[in-house]
C-alpha cells in the first residue's frame, strides 16, 4: 500500500531585498484574491503567479509548492488575530467579561474570514498538525487563555483555571470552525458569537461564586 508523501510547507528562501520583500507581499495579497475569488478546489499555484503578475518559476522561488503557500497564509492569520486577542484580553482597563465578550466576536469574524482557508488546507491537514508552527501556535493560544482566566478567576484553585481555560480554548474553536464553515453571513455568525460569549462568561461567573461557598464548607 502506498503513502502519500508529505507535502513541503516551509518557504524554499527568505526575501532580504526590498524588492524581493514586495515580490512575496504581491504573491500572498494575489493568494488571498484567488482563493476568495476561485475557492479553495481551484486554488492553484499558476493562478496565484497569474494574479501576482509574476512567473510561476518565480513564485517558486519562495514558495515550493500550493501547501507551502496556504501554510503562509494560515501563519500570517495566526500572527494577526492572535496580536489582536492579546490586545483584547490583556485589556485590564475593561472587566474580563467584556474582555471575553470582545475576543469571541473577534476571534469568530476571524474564523469567518479565514474559512476558505481551512478548507483549502484540509487535504494537507493531517501533515500541518506537526508542523512548528502548527505547535508553536496551539502553545500561544492556551498560554494566552490561562493568562487571562486566572486574571479572571484568582480564587480558584490553579487545576480548576487550567481546566477553564481548555474549556473556553476548545469548545470556542470547535464551534466557531463549524459554524462558519456553513457559510453563514456575519450576522449568524455574530448571533452564535455572543451567545457563546454568554455561555462561556456564566460558566466562569459560576465558577467564581462556587469558590467561597467551598472554601467555607471546609
Amino acid at each position: 500500500m502506498k503513502t502519500r508523501s508529505k507535502p513541503v510547507i516551509a518557504v524554499r528562501k527568505l526575501p532580504r531585498q526590498a524588492r524581493s520583500i514586495q515580490l512575496v507581499e504581491d504573491i500572498l495579497e494575489a493568494a488571498v484574491r484567488v482563493l476568495k475569488r476561485e475557492g479553495a478546489r481551484r486554488f492553484t499555484t499558476v493562478r496565484v503567479a497569474e494574479e501576482a503578475g509574476v512567473s510561476v518559476g518565480s513564485l517558486y522561488q519562495y514558495f515550493p509548492n500550493k501547501e507551502a503557500l496556504l501554510f503562509r497564509l494560515q501563519t500570517d492569520e495566526w500572527t494577526e488575530t492572535g496580536g489582536i486577542l492579546n490586545e483584547i484580553l490583556g485589556d485590564r482597563r475593561r472587566p474580563p467579561l467584556e474582555r471575553l465578550r470582545r475576543a469571541m466576536l473577534t476571534f469568530f469574524r476571524s474564523e469567518r474570514e479565514e474559512a476558505a482557508l481551512r478548507v483549502a488546507l484540509d487535504d494537507a491537514g493531517a501533515f500541518l498538525r506537526d508542523a512548528a508552527e502548527t505547535r508553536t501556535h496551539k502553545a500561544e493560544v492556551k498560554t494566552r487563555m490561562l493568562a487571562f482566566v486566572e486574571e479572571a478567576l484568582p480564587d480558584v484553585p490553579h487545576q480548576a483555571r487550567v481546566f477553564a481555560a481548555d474549556f473556553v480554548m476548545t469548545s470556542m474553536g470547535a464551534v466557531a470552525k463549524k459554524i462558519t464553515e456553513q457559510g453563514r453571513s456575519r450576522a449568524e455568525v455574530d448571533t452564535w458569537a455572543r451567545a457563546m460569549a454568554e455561555m462561556h462568561c456564566q460558566y466562569l461567573t459560576g465558577l467564581a461564586k462556587r469558590q467561597p461557598a467551598q472554601r467555607s464548607g471546609e
